[in-house]
């Protein structure tokens, strides 16, 4: 099979409906909007959500709770993780970034305590749970918070 042999199925394939062009065609005058009105109109129709005055559901349903804006977005690491790394190498942002463990830094980095570490590492990133930072220092490593 090739590309020159294909064919569209009957009927798949349909012409838009040209509306406005003249009496002849039968779409013509007033384009199939029918007279007067504000849908005949240019731009014409209610907005989006619009229900014909009713309150609508947009207004009708009760707001709860807030966004904090202040909120912090950190980047997460689980320990587990950092067992790629070569023994008593630096652990920062950039080399978590170079490795692909995190896409992006946001606000920070944080070390969770999600597995076990088998090699003193040092580990400079902005926030650590205390389980990792036991878990960092029984191994013989340092934790250094930025």
């Amino acid at each position: 099979m090739d590309l020159s042999s294909i064919v569209c199925p009957a009927g798949s394939r349909k012409k838009r409906k040209r509306v406005g062009r003249g009496l002849g065609s039968g779409h013509g005058k007033t384009a199939c909007r029918g007279t007067k009105g504000q849908r005949a109109r240019s731009g014409g129709g209610p907005p989006p959500g619009y229900e014909g005055g009713q309150m609508p559901l947009k207004r009708r349903v009760p707001k709860r709770g807030f966004t904090n804006i202040f909120k912090k977005k950190y980047a997460l690491v689980k320990l587990k993780d950092l067992n790629r790394f070569e023994q008593n190498s630096i652990i920062d942002p950039q080399a978590l970034l170079k490795e692909g463990l995190v896409k992006k830094i946001y606000d920070g980095i944080k070390i969770l305590g999600d597995g076990d570490i088998d090699r003193p590492l040092i580990v400079k990133v902005h926030k650590v749970t205390k389980s990792a930072q036991k878990k960092i220092e029984a191994a013989g490593g340092h934790v250094e918070v930025i």
